[in-house]
């Protein structure tokens, strides 16, 4: 089906309920809206986050410690 036989559809259900039952159907519409826009939003500050160089200079820095420093080891 498509988008907008889904929304013709859609508007055809909602015009045939009474006022109060077509306003929980926008609430409910706004809900996924939103919750959309919070995952999109989600997914492009982890991209973000995943392509900047902000620790990149981590990479840089040379081992300090070895295992062999230890003073005690601990095994799963």
């Amino acid at each position: 089906m498509t988008r907008k036989a889904i929304i013709e559809k859609t508007l055809q259900a909602i015009n045939r309920l009474p006022e109060d039952k077509a306003e929980e159907i926008s609430d409910f519409a706004d809900f996924v809206s939103k919750r959309y826009e919070d995952h999109k939003l989600t997914e492009s500050i982890q991209k973000m986050v995943s392509n900047a160089d902000t620790f990149s200079f981590l990479e840089e820095e040379e081992e300090i410690y070895t295992v062999n420093d230890l003073k005690q080891v601990y095994n799963d």
